[in-house]
């Protein structure tokens, strides 16, 4: 039966099963771009979304030069887009990352890089200790760090992943670098709990984060796509108490390029880079439109879970 469920839902961009207007929501403005560097990574961990390893390379890495069309065109559109965040994969494998990071930066734009902080990151040291230096409080590292316990962050990340990520966190920290960190609500504990264990952890590392700040310490829903979960129709805004303003595809996009495409393209957000329903063209001017909230990850993530990637 649960599996008829699924079937039925979240098939049709207009309405949901049972036929009910499905919740659209329209882009306020493009306040942050995600950039997927490429779906590689040093890691292969249990519950990644988007299957990063290191031999997936169905996100081919962007260049310096693909993304620079994408500045220029947010320069030329006036898009007022205060954020560029960068994702994968491992952004630090992708070559050209010390050099994107620096034209983002160059053009005015907060950056935020998310991070596994092992050895890729290592290898970029000197890249950051001198972007951080010409561009201070413009640069944020956001660090996953699943869990505060060893054992139960290597049951995600793998063995031996503990330690290389702590050192690298603590290196960050030491270095002056503007540091987040991402948890997961993934074994059960209250959100109180669960900052509490990373203060301690913090506190005991000597790593200069505050895990009181829900903006500073991020705790993401979790996605499991075996789950069932109620579709979103445009009546549960007002029943939910919640507002497409504040969904991240109402302020968001982000840049993908498929392997063997021979240029990038705009998706409506991080979670959902493959659906065709959530691509648009290969220029942001084709991406200004609203998003039909028609995949499991916005109910589950976004509308009922108040997740965003954004800093």
């Amino acid at each position: 039966m649960n599996q008829q469920i699924r079937i039925v839902k979240f098939t049709n961009p207009r309405t949901t099963a049972d036929g009910t207007p499905r919740a659209r929501v329209p882009l306020q403005r493009l306040q942050t771009l995600w950039v997927n560097t490429g779906t590689l990574c040093n890691l292969a961990c249990e519950h990644c979304y988007i299957e990063s390893t290191p031999k997936n390379d169905r996100l081919e890495y962007i260049t310096r030069e693909e993304l620079g069309a994408y500045l220029d065109e947010i320069a030329t559109l006036q898009l007022g887009t205060s954020e560029i965040g960068f994702t994968g994969g491992e952004p630090f494998m992708n070559p050209d990352i010390i050099p994107m990071l620096e034209d983002c930066l160059n053009g005015g734009h907060q950056v935020l890089v998310l991070s596994n902080a092992m050895r890729p990151m290592m290898k970029c040291a000197t890249g950051l200790l001198r972007l951080n230096a010409e561009h201070p409080e413009a640069l944020t590292i956001r660090v996953s760090v699943d869990h505060f316990e060893p054992r139960l962050h290597e049951a995600e990340r793998g063995p031996r992943s503990w330690a290389p990520t702590i050192s690298g966190l603590r290196w960050l920290s030491d270095s002056g670098l503007r540091i987040h960190v991402a948890g997961r609500r993934l074994w059960g504990e209250s959100e109180g709990q669960l900052r509490d264990g990373f203060h301690q952890l913090f506190q005991t590392e000597g790593i200069n984060v505050d895990a009181f700040d829900p903006r500073v310490l991020v705790l993401f829903p979790e996605m499991d796509a075996a789950a069932d979960v109620a579709e979103i129709s445009s009546e549960c805004w007002d029943i939910l108490g919640v507002r497409p303003e504040d969904q991240m595809c109402a302020s968001t996009r982000m840049v993908v390029k498929h392997k063997g495409a021979a240029e990038p393209t705009v998706v409506a957000c991080t979670l959902i880079p493959f659906e065709p329903d959530f691509t648009f063209g290969t220029r942001l001017a084709d991406s200004l439109g609203e998003v039909s909230l028609n995949h499991p990850h916005c109910a589950r993530f976004c509308v009922l879970g108040g997740g965003s990637c954004s800093g």
